[in-house]
C-alpha cells in the first residue's frame, strides 16, 4: 500500500492526537462549533478537503460574530462592501472572504499579521476544498492550516466594543461624562484608524463651532490630547491644515477657536507658515508698539511662548527684536517702586525659555537687533542693562552651530573685559 493510500485510510486513533493538539487552544465558547465538529468527523476518515472547508467555515463564522460585536457600522465604513451589512445573514449575502478579512483588520478585530496569515489560509481552503482537481492535501497541510486559524482567530477573545461616536459626543456634552483619564484612554486608543480619524475631526468641528456648550468644549480639551497622542502624523497634519480653512472664512471667533484647539493638543509645530504668520504677526507688532507697557508685554509674551520654536521667517527679525527690547527694559526712577531697573516681570521670566529654542537664523536676528537698535544702544550704556543683554547672548551662544558667522560678536558681547571692543562694534 502506498504512503498516500496509508494516509487516506488513517484511523481515528492515529489522527485524533493531532486534531486534539490543534483543538486544545480553541476558545471554550467555540469548541462545540458545528463546523469544528464536522471537521473532526471528516478528518478521521481521510476527508482532508472537507475538513479544510469545515474548519474555514468556523473561522468565517467567528470573524462575523466578532465584527458584529465590535461594530457593524464601523465595518460598513471600513470594508467598502457596497451594501450595508445589518445582520449575520447579510455577511452570507454580500461579503466575500477577502472583504471579511480586510474589514476585520481595518476595524481592529484582527491584527496585520493575522490578516496576512488568514488570506493564506483562505487560499488553502480555496485550492483544496474549492477545486476537486487539485492535488490531495496532506495531513500536515491540514493541521498547519488548523494551527494558523486557531492561533489568529479561534483562540483570540472577542475584541472590545467600539464606542459609537455620536453617542460618545452626546455624553461628552453632559455632566455624566467620566473625566477619568484611564477610562477615556481605554475608549479612544482602542479605536481603529478610521474611527480615530473621524473622532478627531469631530472634536475639531465641535470645538471650533461658536454654539458649542462650555461643557462639551471643556471635555474636548480633556479628551483631545489623549486621542492626539495615538494619531498617525498624516492625520495630525490634516487636522491642523483645517486652521487655514477657518482663516479663509474671515470669522474671528472660528479662527481663534481653531488655533486654541491646535494649541491645546500640542500641535503648533504642524501649523502652516500662513497660519503662524496670521496668528503671530499681530502679536509681534503689538509687543513692539507697546514697549515698556508691562501689562501688554506680559500678555503678548505669554501668547507667543507656545510658538517660540516655530516662528515664520518673515516675522523672525521683528519677533527677536521685540523680545530683546522687552527683556532688557529701561532704567528709571519711581516714587511707587523702590527700584531703578524696570522691565515686565512676567515677560522677563518667560523670554529666556523662548531664546533656548533659537537656531542660527534666530541668532542672526538677535545680533542684527543688537547692532541696529539705537534705543537698545542707549539703554545698555547702563551696566545693569548690559548685564541683562549678556544673559540673552549667553543663551544664544549656547544654541548656535559651530559655523555660525557671528559667533565672535557674541563672544565679545558676553566678555565683561571687552566692553569697549563690543561698543566699538556697534558703531
Amino acid at each position: 500500500m502506498s504512503s498516500i493510500t496509508t494516509e487516506i485510510v488513517a484511523t481515528e486513533s492515529s489522527i485524533q492526537p493531532f486534531f486534539e493538539r490543534a483543538l486544545a487552544n480553541v476558545r471554550e465558547d467555540v469548541a462545540e462549533n458545528p463546523y469544528i465538529i464536522e471537521a473532526f468527523k471528516v478528518l478521521t476518515v481521510g476527508g482532508y478537503r472537507s475538513a479544510i472547508g469545515s474548519f474555514w467555515n468556523a473561522v468565517v463564522d467567528d470573524l462575523r460574530n466578532k465584527i458584529i460585536h465590535r461594530s457593524l457600522s464601523l465595518f460598513n465604513k471600513a470594508a467598502g462592501v457596497g451594501k450595508e451589512v445589518k445582520c449575520y445573514e447579510d455577511f452570507q449575502n454580500f461579503v466575500n472572504d477577502d472583504q471579511l478579512i480586510e474589514g476585520a483588520y481595518k476595524i481592529g478585530v484582527i491584527g496585520w499579521e493575522a490578516s496576512k496569515i488568514l488570506k493564506h489560509a483562505k487560499e488553502t481552503r480555496h485550492i483544496f476544498d474549492g477545486h476537486p482537481k487539485s492535488s490531495d492535501p496532506s495531513i500536515f497541510k491540514v493541521l498547519a492550516m488548523f494551527d494558523d486559524c486557531v492561533k489568529y482567530v479561534l483562540n483570540e477573545p472577542f475584541p472590545p466594543q467600539i464606542v459609537d461616536i455620536d453617542e460618545y459626543i452626546t455624553t461628552m456634552d453632559s455632566p455624566n461624562f467620566d473625566r477619568n483619564q484611564y477610562a477615556v484612554a481605554n475608549a479612544l486608543t482602542e479605536l481603529p484608524e478610521i474611527y480615530k480619524t473621524e473622532l478627531i475631526n469631530r472634536f475639531f468641528t465641535v470645538y471650533v463651532h461658536p454654539n458649542t456648550s462650555s461643557v462639551l468644549r471643556s471635555n474636548v480639551e480633556f479628551a483631545g490630547p489623549i486621542l492626539w497622542k495615538v494619531l498617525p502624523k498624516e492625520i495630525k497634519i490634516q487636522i491642523v491644515r483645517r486652521v487655514d480653512q477657518q482663516i479663509t472664512k474671515s470669522n474671528t471667533e472660528l479662527t481663534r477657536n481653531a488655533f486654541a484647539f491646535v494649541n491645546g493638543v500640542g500641535a503648533n509645530a504642524y501649523l502652516s507658515p500662513t497660519s503662524r504668520s496670521y496668528l503671530l504677526a499681530p502679536l509681534v507688532e503689538r509687543l513692539k508698539d507697546h514697549l515698556d507697557d508691562w501689562s501688554v508685554e506680559n500678555e503678548c509674551v505669554r501668547e507667543l511662548e507656545p510658538y517660540a520654536a516655530n516662528i515664520p521667517s518673515d516675522i523672525l527679525p521683528a519677533y527677536v527684536s521685540a523680545l530683546t527690547h522687552t527683556y532688557v527694559g529701561y532704567m528709571g526712577s519711581s516714587y511707587e517702586y523702590n527700584r531703578r531697573d524696570f522691565f515686565a516681570n512676567g515677560a522677563a521670566s518667560i523670554i529666556p525659555k523662548m531664546f533656548e529654542v533659537f537656531d542660527d537664523h534666530a541668532a542672526s536676528a538677535f545680533v542684527e537687533a543688537v547692532k541696529s537698535s539705537s534705543l537698545l544702544r542707549r539703554r545698555i550704556e547702563s551696566p545693569t542693562k548690559l548685564t541683562r543683554l549678556r544673559s540673552l547672548a549667553n543663551i544664544v551662544l549656547e544654541r548656535v552651530s559651530g559655523s555660525f558667522s557671528q559667533r565672535k560678536f557674541l563672544e565679545v558681547l558676553i566678555d565683561e573685559e571687552k566692553i569697549e571692543k563690543f561698543l566699538r562694534q556697534l558703531g
